[in-house]
């Protein structure tokens, strides 16, 4: 029988006052309605995708659907109207067990699972994992039992999918997030929402540029290309920062991608992408700061192999500057004090001290530096506050940065103010001691769109200061020292002797 429902009746014989042809489907009293409503059954039993098929109260098999074919290789015409499995889509030995599971299934609620080795029609062993339910009449009563049914391992083969979904949402150790075509997260799991910041839920929907700061461009980018293209070859680190964090800590994510595509469409219809990463901030920080150890080591070598060759101390402190320069800041200048001295008393020692420019790179644009250590400097002028003085009076580094936004007047008129070229943007003071005399002080800058100086960059410009110490004492020893006044070099006695 038929087991589709029409305005609230069945095709049930008794129901509909038909006659029950060969093959065990209602024939319809009423023409063409019963045509149609046995045409969309057809249509809806072939169009699924799992293998169906139904038997009646005495075990005659009344509906076979293309896929049953297809994985039995029986087609409906060979199937409806024979009695049971028996002989054909199964062993007689297995026939009679199959049968009383599948009317136990007719006389219990709900539905129940089994799993029967079924024979193909061209002899071969088939192992199906079945779903079974009773098909009752309008009162109630048991009129059958439908079937679904599908190999074992294509099963399996879904269940391992959601059970990885679930597994990867729930136990994964790195960030899962599908994001939709949209670019916006559609599902995230608990790594992924520990690493942005926020719960799961409070990040589905929203922009990626809301949850993101830096490096939103370069994973939408990526995303996109996902979308139209397909998974990249191997994955990329995407260095990006939260929008949650206060600090806004810049991180590494190693990320990878794959396209996700409906299985239920004839050509491909990209559902979204999978984007899997795992934080590798640490790792790379470790990396970057060895190899930046690696090179400036090599470039202090380098510089003091260099400086050993030249016969002007004041060539050497130009040697060791440029070589300094490389990969760490845009502009160097040595500013000296007027009288060396052990340390500075601001108010019982003449106030501020008084620095005169002993060697300094071209204004305007990065380049080898000139140096006035063979005459007179200039007085720089520096006020109270100023990085540099403030360095001389703790004989130690100091940092400092323009905080004010990214307005360029305002940013020329604060480098100005200090008396550095007017891209200036990050400075880095570092005195020049040796033995045991402040000989001056030695500034790095750095313009727009590089880092500010950090602890690391502080201890390197310490070492580089020391060396460029001992060529500017050197230098003040070698210089003539008559009574006339001629500048920081001249104006006193050899303070060695």
């Amino acid at each position: 029988m038929s087991v589709s429902r029409r305005g609230g009746t069945t095709d049930d014989p008794s129901a509909r006052g038909g006659a029950m042809d060969g093959q065990g489907a209602a024939e319809p009293a009423h023409g063409a309605a019963g045509s149609d409503d046995s045409e969309l059954l057809a249509a809806l039993l072939d169009g699924m995708d799992a293998a169906l098929c139904a038997l009646d109260t005495d075990g005659v098999v009344t509906h076979w659907n293309r896929e049953a074919e297809r994985i039995l290789g029986w087609s409906p015409e060979e199937a409806v109207g024979r009695q049971g499995f028996g002989g054909w889509a199964a062993r007689e030995a297995d026939a009679g067990e199959m049968w009383r599971s599948l009317a136990a299934a007719m006389r219990a609620p709900g539905r129940q699972v089994h799993e029967f080795a079924l024979l193909t029609k061209d002899g071969g062993r088939v192992l199906v994992r079945v779903q079974s339910a009773a098909v009752r009449d309008t009162d109630g009563r048991p009129a059958g039992v439908y079937c679904a049914f599908s190999e074992v391992h294509t099963q399996i083969d879904l269940e391992r999918s959601i059970a990885l979904g679930e597994a990867l949402f729930d136990e994964a150790a790195w960030g899962v997030v599908l994001v939709d075509a949209d670019l916006r997260p559609a599902a995230v799991n608990a790594y992924a929402a520990r690493a942005l910041g926020t719960g799961r839920t409070a990040l589905l929907g929203r922009p990626l540029a809301d949850i993101l700061g830096q490096g939103v461009e370069e994973l939408e980018s990526a995303l996109t290309h996902v979308l139209a293209e397909g998974a990249p070859p191997a994955p990329a680190e995407l260095w990006v920062t939260v929008r949650e964090e206060e600090e806004r800590t810049r991180r590494c994510w190693r990320s990878g991608f794959v396209r996700l595509s409906s299985p239920l469409s004839e050509e491909p219809v990209p559902l979204g992408v999978g984007w899997f990463f795992q934080d590798v901030t640490e790792a790379r920080l470790a990396e970057q700061e060895s190899a930046q150890l690696r090179f400036r080591s090599g470039q202090s070598q380098r510089a003091a192999r260099a400086a050993a060759e030249c016969e002007d101390p004041g060539e050497a402190v130009m040697v060791h500057l440029d070589f300094a320069l490389a990969g760490f800041a845009d502009h160097a200048l040595v500013d000296l004090l007027d009288t060396p001295a052990a340390h500075h008393e601001p108010e019982g020692n003449g106030g501020t001290p008084r620095l005169v420019r002993g060697a300094m790179t071209p204004g305007g644009s990065p380049g080898p530096l000139r140096t006035a250590l063979a005459g007179v400097g200039l007085p720089v002028g520096y006020g109270e506050a100023h990085p540099a003085v403030r360095a001389v009076r703790r004989s130690g580094a100091v940092r400092t940065s323009w905080h004010g936004g990214v307005d360029d007047e305002e940013r020329e008129d604060w480098s100005h103010r200090h008396r550095w070229p007017r891209e200036t943007e990050h400075a880095l003071c570092a005195v020049l001691r040796s033995r045991g005399l402040t000989l001056g002080v030695v500034t790095f800058l750095r313009g727009p769109g590089r880092h500010a100086f950090d602890r690391s960059d502080a201890q390197y410009a310490e070492s580089v200061a020391l060396r460029v110490a001992g060529a500017v004492d050197l230098a003040r020893l070698l210089v003539p020292h008559p009574r006339a006044d001629r500048g920081p070099y001249a104006s006193h006695e050899p303070y060695g002797e």
